[in-house]
């Protein structure tokens, strides 16, 4: 029974933000992946390189709008998905032919490695599964994957974050570096 209790959770609701604070988010969010996806889809045009991951929309919610979360800190925006990509990279090149155990063992050994290098990031999970399902585009960039794009572009919407989330008086980012 004490199990089961652990499951009702300890505390309230945290309150609401207000106006602005959504008004800042959004601003962030969307000028961070306006800029990786105009890179995506204007740079990179008729290549075989890929800049926006879906994972993306998931740091955007940390780094624009829990931006004093330590999971939304530049170490664990920039480590998380690398480390997470170059971890899901080699899981797919070591067992793709079970691309269920790949899958497994990429996400878990991502968290594993953010937790021991103090990079935690969940859409770093999310980078190391997409390097194992993503399309063939994906799998044909190799290693180059964890700089382009979970390197790159994750810097891309640092700058906007470090410019951005800074311009009211109300917000300060980022926390901490290192």
């Amino acid at each position: 029974m004490e199990y089961f209790k652990k499951m009702a959770g300890t505390t309230k609701s945290p309150p609401g933000v207000g106006f602005v604070e959504i008004v800042w988010s959004w601003i962030g969010a969307f000028l961070g992946i306006a800029s990786v996806a105009f890179v995506n889809y204007n740079i990179f045009k008729g290549t075989d390189l890929v800049m926006i991951i879906g994972s993306f929309g998931a740091s955007a919610v940390l780094i624009y709008a829990a931006i004093r979360s330590p999971l939304a800190q530049p170490r664990n925006l920039l480590g998380g998905h690398v480390i997470s990509a170059i971890i899901g990279v080699t899981a797919y090149n070591l067992l793709d032919n079970f691309m269920w155990l790949a899958a497994a063992v990429a996400v878990a050994t991502a968290i594993a490695a953010m937790h021991a290098t103090k990079t935690l990031h969940p859409p770093g999970g999310a980078t190391a599964l997409i390097a194992v399902i993503g399309s063939q585009k994906i799998h044909n960039l190799g290693y180059l994957y964890a700089i382009i794009p979970a390197g790159s572009g994750a810097v891309i919407m640092l700058i906007i974050a470090l410019l951005i989330n800074n311009i009211p008086k109300s917000r300060k980012y980022p926390e901490f570096w290192f």
